[in-house]
């Protein structure tokens, strides 16, 4: 990615801030955080933002705020990063899992339905439904919103809202995906789906700050109200504490600065959503066993990452790297199968879609600025090393 030409494009004005800031000494809260926070929220067409230090929070606070807590299960994919899966750990629920649609990466519905149906029961005394198996009650799904692309909502809230769960959206990659509910008959925006959503700022993000920054966007007041408790050691006004809460404010810095960057981010989507369309044409027109990403009619996504799945991965990477074209894995080792979830007893097999998609996915080259003579050198040289894999262990596209 190029998180250089960004900045210079906008030097001055970024700058303009960094002045401000110093100028007023305003360095923690005030307007700048507010008029972010205002901003975000209406470009998510949600009615509260609370920003936060970092996406990490952003998930655990906003969890925490909608009762998640010591005992409770929460449900989320087993590919995506730890972050999500830490932010449940640390409001003292237990993570578990949900696989994937194979052509979307995110949670596949049908799996949370069969879960819900066959491992859990009616707690008749407290009115949630119990995992059978771990004897604690299961709270709220956190659906994924991977690569830029949005998790299919409608029949996710469904589910959550026939088995009393509550869904956070985990929208760290998808700042300004679009999701189609059939349910609403309108477009809607990731991060005013579900009951609360969480947003990372991190430099590498379509809206990125120059550090660390995250947000809470929410439709509910009160969730609104207690991330703001939350993120600021619990205090209803300072030095008056209702609760245990924790250092986890957004930087007036970060705020301003992000304020800026939200203005380009349309355009800068826009250029990630038609870098991806011609990443699509070229793959096309080479007719090679390459398998591209999946944008159902229902999302409009928007290509955090460009991730296609390869045979002979390892080898394909390398031929690129020596040809200075730089891809990630994202990610290589899904979560369940991590040494720091070795103790909740998974096994290899327990998701095998999420299992199979993270030996073969690849991350290409994806940025605004990213120019289709470069498109055109990162496709030529995938279908040459793509054509050198063997033909028996070639995917079908």
């Amino acid at each position: 990615m190029d998180l250089i030409t960004p900045h210079r494009e906008l030097q001055e004005e970024l700058v303009n801030v960094f002045k401000a800031t110093l100028a007023t000494a305003g360095f923690i809260g005030g307007p700048m955080v507010e008029g972010f926070e205002g901003d975000f929220a209406k470009y998510c067409d949600a009615k509260f933002c609370v920003g936060v230090n970092s996406g990490t929070d952003a998930l655990r606070f906003a969890l925490s705020a909608a009762g998640v807590g010591p005992g409770d299960v929460v449900l989320t994919v087993p590919n995506t990063f730890i972050a999500t899966t830490e932010a449940i750990s640390q409001t003292g629920a237990r993570p578990d899992f949900i696989d994937v649609d194979p052509r979307t990466y995110t949670m596949d519905p049908a799996k949370l339905r069969h879960y819900m149906q066959t491992q859990c029961e009616l707690d008749s005394k407290t009115g949630r439904y119990v995992n059978r198996k771990l004897g604690r009650s299961v709270a709220a799904v956190v659906p994924v919103h991977l690569y830029g692309q949005s998790a299919d909502m409608d029949p996710i809230l469904e589910i959550a809202g026939r088995y009393n769960l509550v869904a956070v959206e985990d929208a760290c990659q998808a700042h300004g995906t679009e999701y189609f509910s059939k349910a609403e008959n309108r477009w809607r925006k990731c991060g005013s789906i579900g009951h609360a959503a969480a947003f990372s700022f991190y430099p590498g993000k379509n809206l990125g700050a120059c550090g660390e920054g995250g947000a809470i966007t929410t439709n509910d007041e009160a969730i609104a109200r207690k991330c703001r408790m939350i993120r600021d050691h619990g205090q209803a006004k300072k030095y008056y504490h209702d609760m245990e809460g924790y250092n986890g404010r957004l930087d007036s810095l970060q705020a301003g600065l992000l304020r800026v960057k939200l203005q380009q981010l349309t355009a800068w989507n826009e250029s990630r959503r038609e870098h991806a369309r011609k990443y699509n044409e070229l793959f096309a027109k080479a007719e090679v066993n390459v398998v591209t990403p999946f944008e159902p009619s229902w999302s409009k996504a928007i290509y955090h990452l460009y991730v296609i799945q390869v045979e002979n991965r390892e080898a394909m990477q390398k031929a690129l790297k020596q040809e200075n074209i730089d891809t990630g894995i994202h990610y290589p080792v899904v979560l369940h199968l991590q040494k720091a979830y070795g103790n909740l007893g998974y096994r290899a097999g327990d998701f095998p879609v999420s299992e199979k998609a993270a030996e073969r996915i690849l991350s290409l080259p994806m940025f605004p600025s990213l120019s289709e003579s470069d498109q055109v050198r990162v496709v030529d040289a995938v279908v040459r090393s793509a054509r050198r894999a063997r033909p028996e262990n070639a995917l079908a596209v």
